[in-house]
């Protein structure tokens, strides 16, 4: 979701879908960047798991866990999912079959992207990003953060680091990355967000 298609006015009514951990944390957020994002990831979140539990979003039960994912209770069969932000992009994958990691990151050329590469990536990914130029060093450096960022979240979910597998989707302006512990039985689509009654 492209988080500059909705104005402030419009998120505040769904400030009421936040349970008191939510709103706690979302209190805590000094930087208005920073909740808008939670808040945006929030709405994203809760209208999947609505439509998929077949539940209000304001009424799914979820809770704070610092530094990972909200817990889900309640639901017999518990869908997996990750949420990811990045600038002004926000976006969440849902599977009911596998544990998924999702990663998004605005596509920045600005930065130094061979620095970074030395600090975060192996060696390998190095060497093929140095010997890329333009356009074409921007999307692998993204592609190859994006992986490590959505592995990450995949095996913090308690999945076995061996065996999981990844798909890049494209899009123009940020890079994508999801990885689940089973294979997808095809990519999936990206898919815009129809906002839901307040």
């Amino acid at each position: 979701m492209d988080g500059r298609s909705v104005s402030d006015q419009h998120l505040l009514p769904y400030l009421t879908w936040l349970g008191p951990g939510e709103i706690e944390r979302y209190q805590r957020f000094i930087r208005p960047q920073r909740q808008r994002q939670f808040l945006l990831g929030r709405i994203l979140l809760r209208s999947l798991l609505g439509q998929t539990l077949n539940v209000s979003p304001p009424d799914i039960p979820l809770s704070e866990r610092p530094g990972s994912a909200p817990l889900l209770h309640g639901a017999e069969a518990k869908p997996h999912f990750s949420l990811s932000h990045s600038g002004d992009w926000v976006a969440c994958a849902l599977s009911e079959q596998t544990p998924v990691g999702l990663d998004v990151e605005v596509l920045n050329p600005q930065r130094d992207l061979l620095a970074l590469s030395e600090q975060a990536l192996d060696e390998d990914e190095t060497a093929l990003i140095r010997g890329l130029q333009g356009e074409a060093r921007v999307k692998m450096f993204y592609a190859c953060w994006s992986r490590k960022e959505a592995l990450y979240k995949l095996t913090s979910a308690d999945v076995s680091a061996s065996g999981q597998h990844c798909v890049n989707l494209s899009h123009p302006d940020i890079s994508i990355v999801l990885c689940s512990a089973s294979a997808l039985v095809s990519v999936p689509a990206l898919k815009s967000f129809n906002w839901p009654a307040g």
